[in-house]
């Protein structure tokens, strides 16, 4: 994936995005238009979805797993499904981490499963079928908000509260998915994540609708040897910026950045410039998780050189009000059962 291009995160209509709009208004009538169909499907069991109005990093996954840890304490036999972006399989398979790797299933799906039973499959309902055979009662759903395969008991949509909706225009013009009208229809519940007010459109809608509204925000983990020497971090996700931010924010000497595409695969020659410099000015690398999945799933000799002298920037989503968050999902699920026994 290529990197988001800096005009769609500008406030009004750059030149860039006008040479656009075409394109982006055929875009945005598709995209809504198959948000608006009648799913294929409904699973046997429960489907979270968490999702976002963009493209970008906005810290699904950390939200995932933070929901998911919550409520696997509740006494849900939780499981992850997502569409594995960035791996070859198309599934439906429950992810093995004795056999799958990066390339195989993409970092997400490894990150989730690490944790809980994971499927990864191209078609969602397929995948939450095949979920269903591993025992799993409630289904989280990575991403897939704008995927009308499978019927959503509740959906959660997450805005980056320091960026919002960038433009606003639909992709290639700006960064959304489909044209907000269409999304907020399908939103249950909205949760800004982060500080700022880039957000306070979709918060006016949210609130026109009556929307649950919560806050999250992700907390950092820094382990001593981040702090004995200067960093040199780099980063494939959404929003590399985000990152370098986040380190900053924790006190530490940020001295190199190096940013990359959303899911980026390593080359031999990156990884040599990587290390290279981080010798040559006595710099401690520090990375994502997602990113250090990429490279321990990366076969030539350099990468093992570069994983071992790599730090990994552990974080965590930390939700305001959770207790009143898990209140909705419980009754989501209740009213699913009533609607099955009517």
């Amino acid at each position: 994936m290529r990197k988001a291009p800096d005009f769609w995160w500008r406030k009004g209509l750059s030149w860039q995005a006008f040479l656009l709009i075409l394109p982006s208004f055929l875009y945005g009538r598709i995209s809504g238009g198959r948000m608006l169909q009648k799913p294929r499907g409904l699973a046997d069991v429960p489907v979270i979805c968490i999702g976002n109005f963009v493209l970008g990093g906005v810290g699904k996954t950390p939200f995932a797993l933070r929901l998911a840890e919550r409520l696997t304490a509740e006494g849900y036999n939780t499981g992850f499904l997502l569409r594995g972006y960035g791996g070859r399989e198309k599934g439906p398979l429950v992810v093995d981490l004795d056999v799958h790797d990066a390339e195989a299933v993409g970092d997400e799906a490894l990150l989730l499963a690490s944790k809980l039973p994971t499927v990864v499959s191209a078609d969602r309902l397929d995948g939450a079928k095949c979920a269903e055979g591993e025992g799993i009662d409630l289904l989280i759903m990575d991403d897939g908000f704008q995927n009308p395969a499978l019927e959503k008991d509740l959906s959660i949509a997450l805005v980056d509260a320091s960026t919002g909706l960038g433009n606003g225009h639909c992709i290639p013009a700006g960064p959304l998915r489909a044209p907000m009208d269409v999304q907020m229809v399908k939103t249950d519940v909205l949760v800004r994540v982060g500080e700022g007010d880039a957000d306070d459109e979709v918060v006016h809608m949210a609130a026109r609708k009556a929307l649950p509204m919560f806050h999250a925000r992700l907390r950092a983990a820094v382990q001593d040897e981040l702090r004995e020497r200067p960093l040199f971090a780099f980063a494939g996700i959404g929003r590399p910026a985000k990152f370098f931010d986040t380190l900053r924010q924790e006190g530490l000497d940020v001295a190199e950045t190096q940013s990359f595409a959303d899911h980026h695969e390593f080359t031999e020659s990156e990884a040599e410039t990587l290390l290279k410099t981080a010798e040559a000015e006595d710099l401690q690398l520090v990375t994502t998780a997602k990113d250090m999945v990429r490279l321990q799933s990366a076969r030539h000799e350099i990468f093992r050189w570069l994983v071992a002298r790599t730090q990994v920037l552990n974080v965590a989503m930390e939700i305001d009000d959770e207790d009143r968050l898990v209140g909705i999902i419980r009754e989501s699920i209740r009213s699913r059962v009533f609607k099955q026994g009517a």
